[in-house]
């Protein structure tokens, strides 16, 4: 076991030297040292990704590709239920178009139960399709009064353009995230910090789509919001860390190597850096099982990607961009001494 810590100082530090010096005498985690175990089960997970891509495809909500929706309202007790695989065959039994449906209930009690039609590739639904459908289902299902709530279309070119300033806006929201850390963090290499927090940031957004993917869920707004939300939070932890390093960097010294200043200061912070991941995951978490137990699908789309983003936000933080950003220092300070 490697008990001595690199740096560059006259003398070297043992690993116990460093946790009883800063911090504390708690165990100093080696981060950067297990870099290549971080770096391969990142690698599995993207592999794994790309090749349920392959096989499953992605599929994007009608927001984004056209389509339209038609939503019903209907009532179901224990002597008259509905089958949701059933009602989805009967209801694709009558249309040449591949539908999907989702299912929600109204809390409020003034509907019961809803069901989403989602009609792709469809510009608008026609009055007469939208009435014989209406009286195809009052006619099989007679008992659980079937009713149009609303019908909503969306062009395909509209929905390509909506999609394109969605992904513009993160593309902004990436940009400024990097020139903020850039400016802020000068004292410890403004732009290296700022571009190994914007990979970790790429990492976590990799990991909410391929969850889309090998779920089947279909790229919709929910997915955009989700990615935006865990932008800022991925940050905001990745920055966290950047600022007590650079702390950890005055105190240290900048002889001392800047992969035992990492680890100290990550050590420092990853407590604090979990608790707060795991106080979020579990806000979230309710709110899953509440809208999986409510069957409420839009709440159910968003929360389900938002848990495994806290979750990878939390370890891009720590393993990822870290370790990245002294790979980058180390590379510098031995590109200038060359």
């Amino acid at each position: 076991m490697k008990t001595d810590v690199n740096t560059r100082t006259d003398v070297q530090m043992t690993a116990q030297e460093v946790s009883e010096k800063f911090n504390g005498g708690k165990k100093v985690i080696d981060f950067v040292g297990k870099k290549k175990i971080f770096f391969c089960v990142s690698l599995a997970v993207i592999v794994i990704g790309i090749i349920c891509n392959f096989i499953f495809g992605t599929t994007l909500d009608i927001q984004f590709s056209g389509g339209a929706t038609l939503t019903f309202s209907y009532t179901e007790d224990e002597a008259h239920p509905v089958d949701q695989g059933a009602l989805y065959d009967f209801i694709q039994e009558k249309t040449t178009d591949k539908i999907t449906t989702s299912f929600s209930t109204d809390l409020m009690g003034n509907t019961g139960k809803n069901v989403s039609v989602q009609f792709s590739g469809n510009d608008s639904i026609a009055t007469e399709i939208q009435k014989n459908l209406e009286s195809d289902l009052q006619a099989q299902y007679p008992d659980n009064s079937f009713t149009t709530l609303e019908a909503n279309s969306v062009d395909a070119s509209m929905g390509f353009n909506f999609l394109l300033k969605c992904l513009a806006a993160v593309a902004l929201a990436s940009i400024l995230m990097v020139v903020y850390v850039t400016i802020r963090f000068k004292k410890i290499g403004g732009l290296s910090a700022g571009m190994m927090a914007l990979v970790a940031l790429f990492h976590d957004i990799a990991m909410i789509y391929f969850l889309y993917v090998i779920f089947q869920m279909p790229i919709d707004s929910n997915f955009i919001a989700v990615v935006l939300m865990i932008l800022g939070y991925s940050l905001n932890d990745t920055i966290v860390i950047y600022d007590r390093v650079r702390e950890q960097r005055k105190l240290m010294g900048r002889r001392t190597d800047v992969g035992t200043v990492f680890n100290v200061s990550a050590s420092k912070t990853m407590r604090r850096t979990i608790m707060t991941s795991v106080t979020t995951f579990t806000a979230i978490l309710i709110v899953y099982i509440l809208a999986y137990v409510f069957n409420i699908a839009s709440v159910k789309g968003f929360a389900l990607p938002m848990m495994i983003g806290v979750i990878s936000g939390c370890y891009s933080s720590l393993c990822i961009a870290g370790p990245l950003w002294v790979m980058w220092q180390n590379h510098k300070a031995a590109k200038k001494a060359a």
